[in-house]
């Protein structure tokens, strides 16, 4: 399993970073701080779900997608997620095939940007 992140400031984005998305989540991709030693990151925000349970579920929930699918995170790249409200209405495997989704979308735009 990946390790996360944790510094304010390797939640920053660039604006060519590749972006997949979906109802109960955004996920973006940056090039790796240390290239061996890839992370991911979760944003969950109070703002968007008001109540700790929810927020503790949402990140349970992208935690066990990511996981499910840890063969397509690309080691040099690391990933923040960002959570929607939607994802409270969301079963186990609707999320996992969302994911596989995003992350092959992404996969895809960062090949095609290569070429």
């Amino acid at each position: 399993m990946r390790d996360t992140i944790k510094n304010h400031k390797d939640f920053a984005m660039g604006t060519n970073d590749p972006t997949g998305r979906c109802a109960f989540f955004l996920a973006r991709a940056k090039p790796a701080k240390i290239p061996d030693d890839a992370r991911y990151g979760l944003i969950v925000t109070k703002k968007t779900f008001k109540h700790a349970v929810d927020r503790n579920r949402a990140k349970r929930l992208l935690r066990d997608w990511i996981r499910f699918n840890e063969k397509l995170l690309r080691p040099e790249w690391d990933y923040i997620f960002v959570a929607r409200r939607a994802i409270l209405d969301a079963d186990r495997q609707s999320g996992r095939i969302a994911m596989k989704k995003a992350l092959n979308y992404m996969r895809k735009l960062n090949t095609d940007n290569a070429e």
